[in-house]
């Protein structure tokens, strides 16, 4: 795990609720094919150091089918077919900033400057939505949403969906900012994640902390 990120979450590896959870993993790896493979597990973190951090938007679990899941919410790598959810993203984007749909859904252009794409659970059982749900790694990825709460300040959290707005009691909304709005998925997207545009309200809540804004359009390189 990146340094700074190690220096803040240290204290949870050695809890009885992650040695439990290590021990559950290495029983489904026996037995069942687990997403993502295990040096992405924690992409989120070492994609984005903890001292970089300017944004956040939380995810529920890793894609569960082949090729999907690397270890970044809603991201998927280079020649993976879109998710649904993914594309309303992207619709959302390009209605919001103007930004053309990117021929790749990988995400790392975001994380790169600053954007924290933490799922709550960091593995699934293949073809298993949320099958490692519960276990442990909802209590490890609340410490690390805590402790950006409780060490930086201005951060932007986008929230979507009532899975990831439940997190908000872990934020101290007197240092930070949160955006709220339903999840991307098709099931609801259409009931105000069109038209929410987050993506420069986050840029605009940026430039009043005095930080770069974010680039969004995927599809240009990062300069």
């Amino acid at each position: 795990m990146e340094s700074g990120w190690l220096q803040v979450m240290q204290g949870e590896f050695q809890q009885p609720y992650f040695s439990q959870l290590k021990a559950f993993l290495i029983e489904e790896k026996r037995q069942y094919i687990v997403y993502p493979p295990g040096k992405l597990i924690f992409n989120a973190f070492d994609s984005t150091p903890f001292d970089r951090v300017k944004v956040v938007i939380i995810g529920q679990d890793p894609y569960h089918e082949p090729g999907q899941a690397e270890g970044l919410c809603f991201s998927v790598p280079d020649g993976c077919p879109f998710p649904p959810s993914l594309v309303n993203i992207l619709k959302e984007l390009q209605s919001d900033l103007g930004c053309p749909f990117p021929r790749s859904g990988h995400l790392g252009k975001w994380t790169a400057q600053g954007v924290l794409l933490l799922n709550a659970t960091l593995t699934v059982r293949a073809h298993q939505a949320g099958s490692h749900q519960r276990h442990g790694w909802e209590t490890f990825t609340d410490a690390a949403i805590r402790a950006l709460s409780q060490h930086k300040t201005g951060l932007v959290f986008l929230l979507w969906g009532n899975y990831a707005q439940a997190k908000s009691s872990l934020i101290d909304t007197s240092k930070h900012h949160i955006l709220k709005t339903v999840h991307p998925s098709p099931l609801s997207a259409h009931r105000g994640f069109f038209g929410c545009r987050h993506f420069s309200q986050a840029n605009q809540i940026l430039v009043s902390e005095g930080l770069e804004p974010i680039d969004w359009d995927l599809s240009t390189p990062l300069r």
